[in-house]
């Protein structure tokens, strides 16, 4: 699987040019992305979305752009837990949903990075979806995602989890999947309590899969749709 995620992350690198701003996502196959950026040794700078990516910029020698210095930004590129061919994702099994959703809003493209078995017909069966709340909320929230049509929802690690933010996750299971997912972004951006939820939707303008023996396949977003 690293070679696949490898093949990835080497791909997406080639699409950046020197003087970039980028955006940084986080995980395991956004890590195959850094070590192939840093070798190719450009002028560029990041807004990282997590404290791990942080972290392991400063170890690659990326510059680290603030979130105040960037009104917008050229490219960012992070991972998926689930995604349709529509490019149609979850995200937030690392916790950095959040700030992963708000740093993928400021690019001018998108691009997701992932193996080919992150893609299936409908989120939410496989892999919970992810939700940031606040802790004084947690319960008003499951409570909602129930009547949302989640058949199972549990607080990460029994709920002393904490996120970057300083905040818990509730994973939330839909055993048939999620049928519509941009009516579920709408309606779980109304709850009261939940701060951010792994939904991405008309965000993600490319993806790019690796496979193991290191080809790439790539979905580009369906004509029509606007992020």
């Amino acid at each position: 699987m690293s070679s696949g995620k490898q093949a990835a992350g080497r791909a997406a690198a080639e699409l950046v040019e020197d003087g970039m701003r980028l955006g940084l996502g986080t995980g395991s196959t956004v890590a195959h992305f850094l070590d192939a950026l840093a070798q190719r040794g450009l002028d560029v700078r990041g807004v990282p979305t997590s404290e791990a990516t942080a972290s392991r910029c400063r170890e690659l020698g990326i510059g680290l752009l603030d979130l105040a210095a960037a009104d917008r930004l050229d490219l960012a590129v992070d991972g998926a837990d689930e995604l349709t061919e529509e490019l149609v994702l979850t995200k937030g099994g690392g916790g950095a949903l959040l700030r992963e959703k708000v740093v993928a809003g400021l690019a001018d493209r998108f691009v997701v990075i992932a193996t080919p078995d992150k893609v299936v017909p409908l989120l939410g069966a496989s892999f919970p979806l992810p939700v940031e709340v606040a802790a004084f909320a947690a319960p008003v929230v499951t409570r909602r995602l129930h009547a949302l049509g989640a058949t199972s929802v549990a607080a990460r690690d029994d709920g002393s989890y904490r996120t970057d933010n300083g905040n818990p996750i509730l994973d939330a299971t839909f055993a048939s999947g999620i049928e519509d997912p941009e009516v579920l972004d709408v309606e779980l951006g109304l709850v009261a309590g939940v701060l951010e939820h792994g939904i991405f939707t008309d965000m993600a303008d490319l993806a790019i899969l690796g496979a193991t023996d290191g080809s790439v396949t790539r979905f580009e977003r369906p004509t029509g749709t606007t992020g």
